[in-house]
């Protein structure tokens, strides 16, 4: 079991953490010291695909699928079993992405998980970058960001709005708050220390992460606690001459993600 202290020697207290009810359906017993977080909704063919291409790279993680209610059937319990996936947890509680994410880490840190890398489920990211990410967790990171802009990142059929948002407003604002640069902070293929996840002055688990928070203050609070902060190049594909895969759409949506960034670069969700 991983210590459950922090760098300052604080113990946190898993008995105040607020996780959202859900239930766990178990297939494998603990095979690896990390886990990957695989968030999804609705993502039929798409996450199926993804889940074999994991399997077929053989990775040194225990993947752990994240449903935030899914009913498209692309979740079932046999067809996870025959593609390796360690666990399902279905989140039956309030939220959206940030409770799917303090669901699985909180599982995750109770399961004895060193650290965590996180995925998007609707198949855009080459799979093949999560030993990067262990690589690096393994050095003693704490919290290492994907970048599709940095050297050896690959950004393919990105859309225009998304680049210009991404490079010129949300990283030079989230990587100014985290005192690191970070080219790609949008982007939800990351990894964490259970040490960062646990650490007190972080608090992960509290009920007012419900939407995009929890990636976003996540993205700023180890650089601001002086933590070890690192990123590493990944691809990420977006289907040419298709909708673009997203669960961000109109005015609204993308107002209220601009909202979560500024709170977050001003220290609005600090514990």
């Amino acid at each position: 079991m991983t210590d459950d202290r922090s760098a300052d020697g604080k113990a946190s207290d898993p008995a105040t953490w607020q996780v959202p009810s859900h239930e766990v359906a178990v297939f494998a017993d603990k095979g690896h010291a990390h886990a990957l977080v695989i968030p999804v909704i609705n993502e039929g063919d798409r996450i199926r695909a993804q889940l074999l291409r994991v399997q077929a790279a053989e990775l040194a993680v225990d993947v752990i699928v994240a449903d935030g209610g899914s009913n498209d059937g692309s979740l079932d319990a046999g067809f996870l079993r025959q593609a390796g996936v360690r666990a399902l947890l279905t989140k039956t509680g309030p939220g959206r992405l940030s409770a799917q994410l303090r669901m699985a880490y909180a599982w995750c840190l109770d399961q004895g998980y060193d650290g965590i890398v996180t995925i998007d489920g609707n198949g855009k990211d080459g799979v093949e970058a999560v030993t990067l990410f262990l690589s690096r967790l393994a050095e003693g990171y704490d919290y290492v960001q994907g970048s599709r802009y940095m050297a050896g990142g690959v950004a393919e059929n990105t859309p225009l709005e998304r680049t210009i948002g991404n490079r010129l407003i949300h990283s030079p604002m989230l990587s100014l708050s985290g005192r690191n640069w970070l080219s790609d902070t949008t982007n939800g293929f990351r990894a964490y220390s259970a040490r960062y996840l646990r650490h007190p002055q972080v608090q992960p688990f509290r009920d007012l992460f419900q939407n995009y928070e929890l990636l976003f203050y996540l993205t700023v609070r180890a650089g601001q606690l002086g933590l070890k902060v690192g990123q590493v190049p990944v691809r990420r594909s977006y289907p040419e001459g298709q909708p673009t895969p997203t669960k961000i759409s109109g005015f609204r949506g993308k107002a209220d993600l601009l909202s979560q960034t500024i709170g977050a670069a001003l220290g609005r969700y600090r514990p």
